[in-house]
C-alpha cells in the first residue's frame, strides 16, 4: 500500500483547552480545531495524512485573557473562546506588508489560487479554487467536512459541526509553504518513465487493425509515442437503450471492433506502448455485461432478475466487485491503467462522500497491486489529489482562449502541490479548424507536464500531424520527437517533485517571489529546475508572420535554447516567433539532459546515447536521475552528477551512484554548447575519460559546438575542456534580422530601409530612434527591437554562422 498515515501529532506540537486544540505543525503551518464536545479528530483525512511530524520551536505565552504563540514565521493569538474574527488571529511575521498580513477567522483573504475540479466546456478562463501561497502571506485550508480515513483501510464523513483549519503562514516563501503542505497531506508519488512521453487519444470508432496501422504509422513518420489510450468505443455501446439506458458506462469488449483483444494489447505493447481504457462509470453494471453474473455472485443478489447493479462509491462491497470483477479481468487482457471519467458531480448516497474522490484513491491504490508504481487519470477531487496522478483536465472546447489559459492554470496548480494536469491538446469539441492554433496547442503541450493529444468523436478533428499544412506538419513533429527526447530531464524533475514537492511547472513568483514582474507574468512558468517558457498563445500577426509573448527575463543572462538567442536579463520585453518555435530560455549555468536520438523510439527507455545542453558563462550542476521502473525505483536511483566551472571551461560527467546494474552499460555522450563563442579550436579542447586523453567528434554547426565520445563504460567519467571562461557568442543581428524581415509581408523598400537603420554604425539609441520615426506598425517594430535590444553585449552587427534554425 503506497499510503501509510502517521495522523496523530506530536503531543509536544499541541496546546489543548477544553474546547479547543492547536496543533504547531510546522513554522509556518498550524492546525485549528474548535469543538462544542471537547471531542477531537486524530484520523487521516483526504487532506492530512501525517500530522506526526517534527516539533518545531515555538513559544506559548498564557496571559490569562489571550493565548499568543509564536514561531519564526508567525504569531498567534487567541482568547480561548469560540473562534470570532476578534479572537482568532495569526500574524505573518518578516515585513510581508505592511498591515495586510493578518489572517482573522472567518476572513481567508486575497489568494493567488490554486487549481480546480475540471475544465469539462471551458472556452476560455475559469474561476481557481484557492491554493496555499498568498502575496499576503497566508492561506487557509478548511478541512472540517472533508473525508476520514479509518484504520481498516474505508472512509468516514464529517459533517463539519467541528471546526478543523489549516493555516499556512509563510510569508513569500512559497516553495517552503508546498512543501509544509506535502509534509501533511503526502509526497506526489513518482510518475513511471512512460507516462512522460507522448500519449495518443481519440474518441473515435477504431478497429484494431486501424489502431495498429495508426500506430505503425506513427513509427513510419518518425513520432514517438509511450501511451496508447483508447476511448469509450472499446466497449459495447449500442444497447437497447429502453431496457438499459445508456451504453456510456460499460466493462465488455466490442468484439466487433476488437476481435481478439489480449493479442491487440500484447501488439501494442510490442510497439513499446502502455495502455489506458476509457470507463465512465457512472451508470453501473447492467445485464447486458458479460460480467453481470459475476458482479450478481459477488453481491449476493439474483442474476435472474436483470436489475441494474447501481453504481456505490459508499458501499465497500460494490468497490471490491468493482476492482475484483470488471477490471481485473481486463487488465489480465493487457491493461496497464485506467483512465477514470467521471463526470457526475461530488454527491453520492452518503452526504460527504464525493464518488470522484472515492475512485481515484483506491483506483490508485489497486493499481499498485504486484509491485508496480501506481497510475491513475482521472479528474481532480480536491485538495490531496496529487496522491493520486495523473489529472485529467477535462472537454475543453478548442479556442485560442482556451489555449491562452492553460499555462497559466497548469502553473498555478504548483500552489495546491497538484504537479502533473494531462490537457486535451488541441482542444476537445466544438471550435474550428485552426492549423495554427493546433501547433501552438501541441508546443505548449511538449512543455507540459503530461504530452496527450485528443478530440472529440468529430471525423473532422483530427490531431495527426499529417492531417495538417506542411509548416504545421513539420513543427509538430519537431516538437513530439522533442518531447521524447526531453525525458531524462523530465524524469529527473519527476524524481524532484516526489523527493522535494516541487512541482515540474510553477508560476515565476514561486523562484522570484519579491519581483512584481514574475505576478504580472502568470502565463510564463519555470519547466522543471533549468528552463523557463512562455508559449505563444495568440494568432501570429498578419504582416510579420510571427506569434508574439510577453516576457519577462530575471536577471542574469539568459539563451533561447530553440532559436540560440542569447538575451540580457532583468527586463520585460516582447518575443516574436515563427511558427517552428516558442521562447525556451535558459539561464547561463544550466544543464539540460536529452535523449541523443534526433528520432527517439517508443515507449520510456534509458537511452545508450545522450546529449547534454551546457550554457556558459556561470557555474552550473545538475544531476541526472534514472532508476530501474519499480513500484520503489524511487529510493534506490541511479545518480549522475553534471557539473560545468566556468573558470575552467570544464564540463564533468562524473560516475553514477548508487545502483547501475539497470543502466547501459556503455553510453555515448553528446555536450552541446549553444551559442558558444568560436575561439582558436586548438586552445585547450579535449576530452578526457578518467583522467586520460579519448578520441572525440568536435563539430561546430549553426552556431553550437558539439563533442561526441562514443562507448563510453559504465562507471567512467567524462571531462569536456573548452579552455579557460569560454564566453556566449554576440547575437548574429545581420543573419536575424534579415531572415525577419524577409518574411514580412510588406513594401521591399521598406524592409530595407528598416535593414540599413538597424545595421549602421550608429549608437543603438539613435538607430532605435530612427525606426520610431518610420511609424511602423507595432508587431514590426516589436519585432524588429527584440532583436536588437537582445542582449545587452551586442551593438553592432556580427556574422557568425546563426541562421535561425530550430534546435532540439
Amino acid at each position: 500500500m503506497p499510503l501509510t498515515p502517521r495522523p496523530t501529532a506530536d503531543p509536544r506540537s499541541v496546546i489543548e483547552g477544553d474546547r479547543y486544540r492547536i496543533t504547531v505543525l510546522t513554522d509556518g503551518l498550524v492546525r485549528l480545531e474548535y469543538a462544542e464536545d471537547g471531542v477531537f479528530e486524530d484520523r487521516a483525512s483526504m487532506l492530512a495524512l501525517h500530522r506526526d511530524l517534527p516539533v518545531p520551536d515555538f513559544r506559548v505565552t498564557d496571559h490569562g485573557t489571550h493565548l499568543e504563540i509564536r514561531t519564526d514565521r508567525c504569531r498567534l493569538t487567541y482568547d480561548k473562546g469560540p473562534f470570532t474574527t476578534s479572537g482568532l488571529s495569526v500574524a505573518v511575521l518578516g515585513g510581508v506588508s505592511i498591515y495586510h498580513s493578518i489572517w482573522r477567522y472567518g476572513q481567508d483573504g486575497p489568494n493567488l489560487g490554486g487549481t480546480v475540479r475540471t475544465l469539462d466546456h471551458a472556452d476560455g478562463e475559469v474561476p481557481l479554487e484557492p491554493g496555499i501561497v498568498a502575496r499576503e502571506g497566508y492561506a487557509v485550508l478548511d478541512d472540517s467536512r472533508s473525508l476520514l480515513l479509518t484504520d481498516d483501510g474505508w472512509v468516514a464523513p464529517r459533517d463539519g459541526s467541528r471546526t478543523d483549519l489549516y493555516v499556512f503562514a509563510y510569508g513569500h516563501d512559497y516553495t517552503e509553504a508546498v512543501r509544509a503542505f506535502h509534509a501533511l497531506s503526502g509526497p506526489v508519488p513518482l510518475l513511471p518513465r512512460w507516462a512522460l512521453g507522448n500519449w495518443w487519444s481519440r474518441y473515435h470508432r477504431y478497429t484494431d487493425d486501424e489502431y495498429l496501422a495508426l500506430m505503425e504509422r506513427f513509427e513510419a513518420e518518425g513520432l514517438p509515442f509511450s501511451v496508447a489510450v483508447l476511448d469509450m468505443d472499446w466497449h459495447v455501446v449500442d444497447i437497447d437503450a429502453k431496457k438499459y439506458g445508456s451504453g456510456w458506462t460499460g466493462y465488455t469488449w466490442n468484439h466487433e471492433l476488437f476481435p481478439d483483444p489480449p493479442a491487440f494489447l500484447d501488439r501494442l505493447h510490442e510497439h513499446g506502448l502502455r495502455v489506458t481504457l476509457n470507463v465512465h462509470p457512472a451508470d453501473g453494471v447492467r445485464a447486458h455485461e458479460a460480467s453481470y453474473a459475476r458482479m450478481c455472485q459477488a453481491l449476493g443478489r439474483d442474476p435472474s432478475s436483470g436489475d441494474p447493479i447501481v453504481f456505490d462509491a459508499a458501499d465497500r462491497a460494490f468497490l471490491t466487485a468493482y476492482f475484483d470483477v470488471l477490471h481485473r479481468g481486463l487488465e489480465a487482457d493487457g491493461v496497464d491503467f485506467w483512465w477514470v471519467d467521471w463526470q457526475s458531480g461530488p454527491y453520492s448516497r452518503v452526504a460527504g462522500i464525493d464518488p470522484l474522490w472515492m475512485l481515484n484513491h483506491f483506483h490508485f491504490l489497486d493499481n499498485a497491486r504486484d509491485g508496480r508504481r501506481p497510475l491513475t487519470f482521472s479528474r481532480y477531487a480536491g485538495p490531496g489529489s496529487h496522491r493520486y496522478p495523473i489529472g485529467f483536465s477535462g472537454d475543453t472546447v478548442i479556442s485560442w482562449e482556451t489555449l491562452a489559459f492553460q499555462p497559466r492554470f497548469t502553473a498555478t496548480a504548483a500552489n495546491i502541490g497538484y504537479g502533473w494536469w494531462s490537457h486535451d491538446i488541441g482542444g476537445h469539441m466544438l471550435g474550428a479548424k485552426d492549423d495554427e492554433l493546433a501547433t501552438r496547442w501541441v508546443q505548449f503541450g511538449v512543455f507540459s507536464p503530461v504530452m496527450r493529444l485528443h478530440s472529440s468523436s468529430n471525423p473532422f478533428t483530427t490531431k495527426e500531424p499529417w492531417s495538417f499544412g506542411r509548416e504545421h506538419q513539420d513543427a509538430q513533429t519537431a516538437f513530439l520527437r522533442l518531447r521524447h527526447r526531453l525525458i531524462p530531464y523530465l524524469h529527473t524533475m519527476n524524481h524532484r517533485a516526489a523527493a522535494e514537492g516541487i512541482a515540474p511547472l510553477r508560476p515565476l513568483y514561486h523562484r522570484w517571489p519579491e519581483a512584481p514582474e514574475a505576478y504580472g507574468h502568470p502565463d510564463q512558468y519555470t519547466f522543471g529546475s533549468q528552463l523557463l517558457v512562455a508559449p505563444v498563445t495568440t494568432p501570429r500577426d498578419a504582416s510579420t508572420r510571427l506569434g508574439t509573448v510577453p516576457v519577462w527575463l530575471p536577471p542574469g543572462t539568459w539563451v533561447d535554447v530553440l532559436s540560440d538567442t542569447v538575451y540580457t536579463g532583468d527586463r520585460e520585453t516582447e518575443m516574436h516567433r515563427d511558427i517552428a518555435t516558442i521562447p525556451v530560455l535558459a539561464p547561463a549555468g544550466a544543464i539540460v539532459p536529452l535523449d541523443g536520438a534526433e528520432v527517439p523510439a517508443n515507449g520510456g527507455y534509458l537511452p545508450e546515447h545522450l546529449e547534454v545542453l551546457v550554457i556558459v558563462g556561470e557555474d552550473g550542476a545538475f544531476t541526472l536521475v534514472e532508476d530501474d521502473g519499480s513500484a520503489d525505483g524511487g529510493e534506490k536511483p541511479a545518480r549522475t552528477p553534471l557539473t560545468y566551472d566556468q573558470a575552467t571551461g570544464v564540463f564533468t560527467i562524473g560516475a553514477p551512484q548508487g545502483p547501475t546494474e539497470f543502466l547501459p552499460q556503455h553510453r555515448s555522450w553528446t555536450v552541446t554548447f549553444p551559442c558558444l563563442q568560436r575561439t582558436d579550436e586548438a586552445a585547450g579542447r579535449a576530452v578526457t575519460l578518467d583522467g586520460e586523453h579519448a578520441d572525440a567528434d568536435f563539430t561546430h554547426r549553426d552556431g553550437r559546438v558539439s563533442i561526441r565520445v562514443d562507448a563510453v563504460p559504465l562507471g567512467t567519467t567524462v571531462r569536456v575542456h573548452l579552455g579557460a571562461r569560454p564566453a556566449l557568442a554576440p547575437n548574429d543581428i545581420r543573419s536575424r534580422l534579415f531572415t525577419r524581415l524577409d518574411a514580412v509581408q510588406c513594401a521591399y523598400e521598406l524592409k530595407s530601409r528598416i535593414l540599413d537603420i538597424a545595421l549602421s554604425d550608429k549608437p543603438l539609441h539613435v538607430r532605435l530612434s530612427h525606426l520610431v520615426a518610420l511609424r511602423l506598425e507595432a508587431p514590426l517594430h516589436s519585432a524588429v527591437a527584440e532583436i536588437l535590444l537582445a542582449d545587452a553585449g551586442t551593438t553592432t552587427a556580427v556574422s557568425p554562422e546563426g541562421n535561425g534554425k530550430q534546435h532540439a
